[in-house]
């Protein structure tokens, strides 16, 4: 065993910081995935879980193009449990010193495992559209520890951040907290639009009993408040350096608000068209990423170059 440890990193080498970056494009990929399966109602196209039928674990010719993309989501998710396994054993060594590193790759890896259950009782309840919407928010969920291991990777934030810099100011803290919660709540009540629209992934599947345009107009109202405080962020933040974090991140928050509000009103305008669903299960990862990104950033100490607000 101490001959296996002694071949591990010791500090954090560009392998890690790969892998980091490929578990946050994974897990967006796995959100986008899952909104394919929904959109083509293929949800069942693996009947039982663990198997994908009772007699083979993987899927079969006769069960056509869904079984071939329920299976295909299935096995990125075990794809992603390995990048897991194999971030968290190159941290080992590091366990102590990088210890927030260590366990934001141990609740990576201990969160995807749930995820599959969740995904089994999805399968086993025929598509409840309530436990569908736990599993998109565990995904959601990995998303964020995701986009938290690669600022950390890269020495954007925690333990080894630059500390020769200003920390931010008050105001732009509470701004970037308001930023990141209202994104949140946008992806948590989107759950209700979807839970309650016309793509449930498969037509057997049951469906929320709610209404539609109240939930669209539920959903539309933590996003109002985050155009206006993105704007603001990047208003206070524009005069900073360019090189900037804070600044940057600002920027691409607002790209990112405005490029899935336009997806989310297209789609709402035009019937909810599959392959805008799918654009906008995108732009959601995308928004727990940036959202993220920016509280990390404005939160931790010493991050700041600016001016006083």
């Amino acid at each position: 065993m101490q001959n296996i440890t002694n071949k591990l990193p010791s500090t954090v080498t560009p392998a890690i910081k790969r892998l980091t970056i490929a578990s946050l494009i994974g897990q967006g990929v796995l959100i986008v995935s899952g909104g394919v399966v929904r959109v083509t109602g293929s949800g069942l196209g693996c009947p039982t879980w663990p198997k994908c039928t009772p007699e083979s674990l993987t899927n079969t010719p006769a069960m056509g193009i869904h079984g071939i993309i329920e299976f295909a989501n299935r096995t990125l998710t075990f794809a992603l449990a390995a990048v897991g396994l194999v971030l968290l054993v190159m941290l080992w060594n590091m366990r102590k010193e990088r210890k927030d590193l260590f366990w934001l790759a141990f609740a990576l890896l201990a969160s995807i495992p749930a995820q599959a259950v969740i995904g089994g009782i999805t399968v086993l309840t025929g598509l409840n559209p309530y436990v569908v919407s736990l599993h998109f928010l565990v995904s959601a969920g990995l998303v964020v520890v995701s986009m938290l291991l690669v600022n950390r990777a890269y020495d954007r934030t925690g333990a080894t951040a630059p500390t020769n810099v200003r920390r931010a100011r008050p105001l732009l803290r509470q701004l970037s907290v308001v930023a990141a919660v209202t994104s949140y709540l946008a992806v948590v009540l989107g759950t209700l639009v979807t839970g309650s629209g016309p793509h449930s992934g498969d037509s057997t599947s049951p469906r929320m009993q709610l209404d539609g345009y109240l939930s669209t107009r539920i959903h539309v109202l933590p996003v109002y408040v985050l155009v206006v405080t993105a704007v603001l962020l990047v208003v206070l933040l524009w005069r900073s350096p360019r090189g900037d974090m804070l600044r940057n991140a600002a920027i691409l928050l607002v790209v990112s608000v405005i490029f899935q509000g336009s997806i989310g009103y297209w789609q709402y305008f035009t019937g909810i068209p599959a392959i805008l669903v799918g654009v906008h299960m995108l732009g959601a990862s995308l928004m727990l990423a940036v959202a993220t990104n920016i509280v990390d950033v404005a939160l931790s100490r010493g991050r700041d170059r600016l001016p006083a607000v």
